[in-house]
C-alpha cells in the first residue's frame, strides 16, 4: 500500500491555503484506495490527539462551565466555521435558553455588540486562514465587557488573546480541506457538557418534545 511521510506540526502550519495543501498532499499517481486509506489514518491520528489534549488541559470542561453560568450564550463563526457554529447553537439549544446563532441575517453582530452584557458569552470558532471578520467581533465582544471562548486549532491563533477560555482542536489532514472530524466531536462533547450541567435541561427537552409532537414536525412521532 502507498504511504506517505506524515507532516511535522511545523510544515502542516505552513500549508495555509487549500492550493499549498493540494500539491502537498494530493499526489497525481495515488490511487483512491491509498487515498482513502492516509485519510484515515490522519482522522483516526486527530481524533486520537484531540481527545488527549482535551483530556490533560481540560479547556473543553471549563469552556462548558462558562457558557453554563452565562445567562445569554451567543455562537459566531464565518465561512466553513459558520457549519460549526450552526451545529453548536442547535445541540445547546435543545438543553439551555437564550442560544443565538449569529448568522449576520436574522441576527447582526452590530444588534448583539450594541447590547452586550458582562454575564454574556461569546463562543467563536475560527480557523487557518483565520477570518478578519470572526476576530473583530471577537474582539469588540470582549472589549464591551462579554466573556470569550474561542474554539480554534492553534495556540497561537490569533482568536486566542481576547479569549478567557481557548479550546485547540487539531485540523491536519490527508486531504487538501483541513479536517473537520475533530472540530465536530469537540462540539458534540462541548453541547453534551453544557446540556448535562443545565439544571433545567430536562425539562427544557422533555417541553420541546412534548411541543415537536403538537407541531407534527418529524416523520416519526
Amino acid at each position: 500500500m502507498e504511504t506517505a511521510a506524515p507532516e511535522s506540526y511545523e510544515e502542516n502550519r505552513q500549508l495555509v491555503s487549500p492550493g499549498d495543501r493540494f500539491g502537498a498532499r494530493m499526489q497525481s499517481n495515488s490511487s483512491a484506495v491509498a487515498l482513502q486509506a492516509r485519510l484515515f489514518e490522519k482522522e483516526l491520528q486527530n481524533l486520537s490527539d484531540s481527545f488527549k489534549r482535551l483530556t490533560e488541559d481540560g479547556s473543553v470542561v471549563r469552556a462548558a462551565a462558562m457558557v453554563v453560568a452565562a445567562r445569554r450564550r451567543f455562537v459566531l463563526g464565518a465561512g466553513k466555521s459558520f457549519a460549526y457554529a450552526n451545529l453548536l447553537a442547535a445541540d445547546m439549544s435543545a438543553g439551555l435558553s437564550q442560544v443565538t446563532l449569529v448568522d449576520g441575517t436574522v441576527v447582526r453582530a452590530l444588534d448583539v455588540l450594541s447590547d452586550v452584557r458582562d454575564s454574556d458569552v461569546l463562543v467563536a470558532f475560527s480557523f487557518r486562514r483565520y477570518r478578519r471578520q470572526t476576530l473583530l467581533i471577537a474582539e469588540q465582544f470582549v472589549e464591551s465587557g462579554g466573556t470569550l471562548v474561542a474554539i480554534t486549532d492553534d495556540a497561537e491563533s490569533p482568536l486566542v488573546k481576547s479569549a478567557a477560555e481557548s479550546v485547540v482542536v487539531p485540523t491536519g489532514s490527508a486531504s487538501f480541506a483541513d479536517s473537520p472530524t475533530a472540530v465536530a466531536s469537540t462540539i458534540h462533547l462541548l453541547s453534551t457538557l453544557t446540556t448535562a450541567s443545565s439544571k433545567g435541561a430536562r425539562r427544557r427537552i422533555a417541553e420541546r418534545e412534548r411541543i415537536g409532537r403538537k407541531l407534527d414536525i418529524y416523520l416519526e412521532n
